[in-house]
């Protein structure tokens, strides 16, 4: 299916987001769309797709000008679009949510359990995963769901398949068995669209790429003709120079230490402690336990037992507020359910974990929150309308900054990162990491869980490999590269 869309212009409430934006998609392609965060990636796939109206331009498909209405309009002419928001029923199980509204019936008009049932494992089998259908989707991890997603796109005759951030959420076996898939796909003459703000990802699987910047279209270039520098300089308009900050690393004393931590069924015997001005990287496979050791730190876990200081005094984090009062911060790997009130404002977000330092005898002090929200909003180069901007409205770089700065507010010894950068384009991932940098050069100390190894090489002072809930083993910096964290990820042993 050949796919052009030309002129296309799309405002919200007078504000514009694409304006003269454009991509032509060729038949059996796999087409990366990238942009910074808010360059309007998804909203012209939306336009396509038939989820947004259009305000001008055209789109064509094989040479017909068309307008979809809606997107089951889109997808029964084989167009469909898995969006990074899942869309899943978690009450439902597997076998419900694949065949919500697509139900096979027998010649009495009920449901076929059994064949429907069938179809399901023939198409799991497909994508490698080993999954039950009448597992409920609560039970499900992030990466699971994520599959089931791409698994009911695969129940459909896709000519067209449109992906927004496909493996954000997955383990990288789960991403190798991805790209096969895609690949196999891509064979069949189904053309792949694919939207992600990883680089490495793009320049494995991808044939072409077009960027937009601001909502306009800045260009196209086939993959082997293009390298990375020159792809990020038309995604922000200028040099990044290195991706990761040069850090000038000055350890502290001991700060945090954990003893014996162990949680039955999850994880056991985690031992490991963080210096005053590090950044201890977490690695590990999905599913390892990274997470939840985390969340028991944060007092976020049940039925854990072992022994946790602070300082060389013993603590207990019976629930996040006893560790918020003990000095730590948990950003958690999901901004958008467990990071932020996306219908509230930045001056909200920020103010509802440090209420303690803007009120006096239960009073809010408006004029120190105000102060605060603007210092937070200049210190993090936060882009708004202003405080009392809706998160909901803001690009995810901006919602994790709008995170970030809630929690410098309350200025921990301890920072826990749980994959601090996902969903967040290059530009502003150096930022953030420039943020990590300055606060580890202010002493505090830093965990930071991430399943890009790019990134726990780039930022890491000491790695911490989590394999099957208990730690594999620490590298240092000078030692580490992705092969040594990938044997100890999965089980093995570092010679010497």
């Amino acid at each position: 299916m050949k796919i052009e869309m030309k002129g296309i212009n799309k405002a919200f409430g007078g504000n514009p987001v694409l304006q003269n934006a454009g991509f032509v998609l060729a038949d059996g392609e796999i087409h990366a769309l990238m942009g910074e965060n808010g360059a309007g990636k998804s909203t012209l796939m939306k336009i396509l797709t038939g989820v947004y109206t259009r305000d001008a331009g055209t789109v064509t498909v094989n040479g017909k000008e068309v307008v979809y209405n809606n997107a089951q309009e889109a997808e029964k002419e084989g167009i469909v679009f898995i969006h990074q928001e899942l869309n899943v029923l978690f009450d439902l199980t597997v076998e419900e949510n694949m065949f919500l509204g697509k139900e096979i019936h027998n010649r009495f008009g009920v449901c076929n359990k059994k064949a429907m049932q069938k179809e399901v494992r023939r198409i799991l089998d497909v994508l490698g995963v080993n999954i039950k259908p009448e597992a409920k989707m609560d039970t499900l991890s992030v990466g699971q769901q994520q599959m089931i997603e791409i698994a009911k796109a695969l129940m459909v005759d896709a000519k067209v398949i449109i992906m927004d951030e496909p493996t954000a959420a997955l383990s990288q076996s789960e991403t190798v068995t991805l790209f096969k898939v895609v690949r196999s796909l891509k064979q069949k003459g189904v053309s792949i669209v694919y939207i992600s703000h990883r680089m490495e990802e793009i320049f494995e699987l991808c044939d072409r790429i077009t960027i937009l910047r601001d909502g306009e279209y800045v260009g196209t270039k086939n993959i082997p003709e293009t390298n990375m520098d020159e792809i990020v300089k038309m995604m922000i308009g200028r040099e990044i120079g290195e991706r990761y900050p040069e850090r000038n690393t000055k350890l502290g004393d001991v700060v945090f230490e954990v003893k014996n931590l162990n949680c039955p069924g999850t994880f056991k015997n985690v031992n490991f402690n963080v210096r005053a001005g590090e950044v201890l990287g977490v690695a590990g496979l999905m599913g390892a336990g990274r997470t939840e050791i985390m969340q028991s730190i944060f007092g976020n876990m049940p039925h854990v037992t072992g022994q946790i200081f602070m300082n060389g005094q013993e603590i207990q984090n019976k629930n996040p507020w006893d560790a918020m009062d003990n000095g730590i911060g948990f950003i958690t790997e999901d901004r958008k359910i467990e990071g932020l009130m996306l219908e509230k404002s930045i001056m909200e977000n920020i103010s509802i974990a440090n209420l303690g330092r803007i009120s006096q005898k239960g009073v809010l002090n408006k004029k120190r929150e105000q102060e605060m929200t603007q210092q937070g909003i200049e210190d993090l180069h936060i882009k708004c309308t202003g405080a009392q901007h809706a998160c909901g409205n803001l690009s995810g770089g901006n919602q994790q900054k709008v995170v970030f700065a809630k929690w410098i507010f309350t200025e921990p010894k301890l920072l826990i990162l749980d994959e601090p950068t996902r969903g967040v384009d290059i530009g502003a991932k150096k930022e953030i990491y420039s943020i990590i940098n300055k606060l580890a050069d202010k002493g505090v100390a830093i965990i930071m869980v991430s399943s890009e190894l790019p990134e726990i090489l780039g930022m890491s002072d000491r790695i911490m490999v989590v394999h099957e809930g208990k730690i594999g083993g620490f590298i240092d910096k000078n030692e580490a590269n992705q092969e040594n964290i990938m044997i100890l990820a999965t089980g093995g042993e570092l010679n010497g």
